[in-house]
């Protein structure tokens, strides 16, 4: 049976929605460390104790990279976040995996790329968020300074931001993502979860974070 990525979507939305993996509250704004004003916080971890989207979320990235990364020969978990996410789905897809810290230890081997990685081989890093990109691509370039071919990521969600798309394409990575801003917005619409006002408001933060306008919209 064909992967149907619009339904998987679809699927996850309503996931992470219902577990509160994702929490909408463009009433009452999140504060980033920034200082950044966010009608949406997300915590993918939440993921991982409900079987039943865990089991979509690790199937639906097995099917990704089986359709995107066919010659995909190891699996690189972000830390730490994605790291579970990446073990799963190795085990699902018989392949090896590992993880890449977000620094080298300082102690033993200082290694900062955990798992047996050789040079030229074809990997896939799993992340569970994509909000600016920067934390996926210093995992990404980590990789690449170590000799693997790095041929994208698959992450479970991914806001949009403008910043993220031409992180990625300014540093040649490719992302496929299961579930988008825009997909969990329309189905927190058709659950009621927000209204068409809260929707407009949280898709005019994804486009420029810095403007705060978007909250009037609400």
């Amino acid at each position: 049976m064909d992967f149907d990525e619009e339904k998987t979507a679809r699927e996850i939305a309503k996931s992470l929605l219902s577990i509160e993996a994702v929490f909408l509250r463009p009433h009452e704004p999140f504060t980033w460390a920034s200082g950044i004003k966010s009608p949406i916080y997300c915590d993918n971890r939440l993921t991982l104790t409900a079987p039943s989207a865990r089991t979509i979320i690790e199937t639906s990235i097995a099917e990704t990279i089986r359709q995107y990364f066919p010659k995909c020969q190891l699996l690189m978990g972000t830390s730490t976040a994605g790291i579970a996410h990446a073990a799963i789905t190795a085990h699902i897809m018989d392949l090896p995996m590992g993880y890449v810290r977000g620094s080298k230890k300082d102690h033993g081997r200082t290694n900062r790329i955990e798992g047996k990685l050789e040079r030229g081989e074809k990997v896939v890093v799993i992340e569970d968020l994509i909000s600016t990109g920067g934390s996926v691509i210093e995992t990404v370039e980590a990789l690449r300074e170590a000799g693997a071919d790095v041929l994208g990521i698959v992450s479970i969600f991914t806001y949009g931001m403008r910043k993220s798309v031409e992180m990625l394409q300014e540093h040649n990575v490719v992302n496929h993502s299961l579930c988008d801003l825009d997909v969990l917005v329309d189905v927190a619409v058709e659950t009621e979860y927000i209204d068409e006002a809260e929707k407009a408001g949280i898709l005019a933060f994804r486009d420029d974070p810095l403007d705060e306008s978007w909250i009037e919209r609400v």
